[in-house]
């Protein structure tokens, strides 16, 4: 199961960043939330997950530790709003350029214009 999780973070966390190295603003995005996915799934990794016990410590017997789920939250709270800033940033910066390449350059197939 370790095995599995490891594979799926560096899976995300791979595909994050081919995408955000991209030269287009919606794979940019995307490589950015994919990033962020993996960085959530490495903190429940980390954080030793069990079910069915306590979140705090009750008469030595065994508990969960809810530091990583905050921090979890407090993660998917910070990328929802990090995307929808880089989301209307894109959207402005397409508006302005009238393309989406990251650089503000347009390429056609002869190169650079």
């Amino acid at each position: 199961m370790e095995a599995l999780i490891a594979l799926i973070i560096g899976v995300l966390t791979a595909c994050g960043v081919f995408l955000a190295l991209r030269g287009q603003t919606f794979p940019v995005v995307l490589g950015l939330t994919f990033m962020s996915y993996a960085v959530n799934l490495f903190l429940f990794a980390m954080g030793r997950l069990a079910i069915g016990v306590p979140p705090v410590i009750a008469d030595g017997a065994r508990y969960t530790d809810p530091l990583p789920q905050a921090l979890v939250l407090t993660a998917i709270v910070i990328s929802f709003g990090m995307t929808a800033f880089v989301i209307v940033l894109a959207l402005k910066a397409r508006a302005e350029l009238g393309n989406d390449h990251v650089d503000g350059t347009h390429y056609d197939e002869d190169g650079p214009r």
